[in-house]
């Protein structure tokens, strides 16, 4: 069977981008050997909005993670929390807790406002006290949890030179069933290569768990270092990069959340996280003339601001071959030199399957392999259904266009599962 170049493009593009990215799974970044002797200062804060079912959980294990050398002071932000909440967190008795209430109408205006309140809170705490350069400003969600020695590892990137912030990598705990499984193959393993790369494109992306920036940094924005984007957390990355501050990213320390168990509320997220992600290609003219983005890292940005655009007329694109290729197969019409003649309807079906199968398989293994953690047959599992996931944020995509077109840009908070206490 013979089909056109621009055919066999289409088909092998998918398969050997994945590998090649998979590739950076076993890249470790680690910090410079260059390092300052000056202790740093670590504060935690945690966004708030109705997380009685996790918060206590949360604040234990953020307030476990301070050790002598890496000093941790927790901010519960409670933005205008209307169920247990308040309760919970000020059950837990330990003075390097602090909690900043918000209450309407100045409370749930999106998350980035929270962080916002958040920030100024401990920004007049470290210049009354004189550790403004010391100081660290880390965000862990309500469900999140850090590792052991999460602090160790970030505290050694950032007395790195010239390093501003620091992602930390982002776990799924609840992997039971299987669509949580899948977001875990996500996160921790195609994210977490795409991470490796971008830390030698220099071109990392700030994710709402696990973010740590220095808090003179921080200042460099005034009052309102986060703005209302739907993803703030990839904005701040954005405009830390447009102003010269090197992000850094470590595989070896993480943050856990929960996964979403129903497709329904994941559905509603990612399209939370796309209509964000359109939001941010605003800043598509500031990369391309700044003066501290170029080369591959450029590429990089103007790649994953530019293809979520590109999503509802590629998968158009793909819907119509999926009409067209399999009637050209059954009837021999080539539609005008769209598709090549054919005379082997089995060869073209099993290319269609390798193309459409093989990354998911590929990151199955890689997941397995790294992490030990799931049986080969979970991760083989996660990865064939791997394509049904992925068709699950082009539908988010196409609802994010919507939106926007709309003028749609309420905050969506995801709900959170009940936990047994830690």
């Amino acid at each position: 069977m013979t089909q056109p170049w621009w055919f066999v493009l289409l088909l092998c593009w998918w398969p050997v981008h994945n590998l090649v990215l998979a590739a950076f799974a076993w890249r470790a970044p680690r910090p410079a050997t260059d390092r300052s002797s000056r202790p740093l200062l670590f504060w935690i804060a945690i966004p708030a909005l109705n997380e009685e079912r996790v918060i206590a959980n949360t604040v234990r294990n953020a307030l476990c993670l301070g050790t002598p050398e890496t000093p941790v002071r927790v901010l519960v932000i409670d933005d205008g929390s209307d169920d247990a909440t308040p309760e919970i967190v000020a059950g837990i008795a330990d003075e390097r807790l602090h909690v900043l209430r918000r209450d309407l109408p100045h409370a749930r205006q999106g998350k980035g406002e929270a962080l916002n309140a958040g920030y100024r809170y401990i920004d007049a705490i470290a210049e009354r006290e004189g550790t403004v350069s010391q100081t660290v400003v880390g965000i862990i969600d309500g469900d999140g949890r850090g590792s052991t020695g999460l602090l160790a590892e970030v505290s050694a990137m950032l007395r790195s030179r010239g390093v501003g912030a620091v992602q930390c990598r982002v776990r799924i705990h609840n992997r039971r069933r299987l669509l949580a499984l899948l977001q875990d193959l996500e996160f921790g393993a195609i994210a977490d290569a795409s991470q490796s790369l971008r830390d030698v494109l220099g071109s990392v992306g700030m994710g709402g768990n696990g973010q740590f920036t220095r808090l003179s940094v921080l200042r460099k924005f005034g009052p309102s270092p986060w703005s209302d984007c739907l993803v703030e957390d990839l904005e701040l990355g954005l405009r830390l990069h447009l102003a010269g501050v090197r992000i850094r990213y470590t595989q070896r320390a993480w943050v856990t959340q929960q996964g979403l168990e129903d497709t329904r509320r994941l559905l509603r997220q990612r399209t939370r996280w796309a209509q964000g992600n359109l939001q941010c290609s605003r800043h598509l003219r500031s990369l391309a003339t700044s003066r501290f983005i170029a080369g591959t890292g450029l590429f990089d940005f103007l790649v994953y601001l530019v293809v979520p655009w590109l999503t509802v007329p590629l998968s158009l694109l793909a819907a119509a071959l999926l009409v067209i290729v399999p009637v050209a197969l059954l009837t021999g019409n080539t539609f005008g030199g769209l598709v090549a003649e054919t005379g082997n309807l089995s060869q073209a079906v099993a290319w269609w399957l390798a193309a459409l199968l093989l990354p998911g398989i590929v990151w199955a293994i890689v997941y397995f392999v790294r992490l030990r953690e799931e049986s080969l047959s979970r991760a083989l599992l996660a990865g064939l259904c791997y394509p049904a996931f992925l068709l699950l944020g082009v539908l988010a995509t196409w609802r994010a266009v919507f939106r926007i077109v709309l003028k749609r840009n309420v905050w969506a908070k995801t709900e959170r599962l009940a936990e047994l206490p830690a």
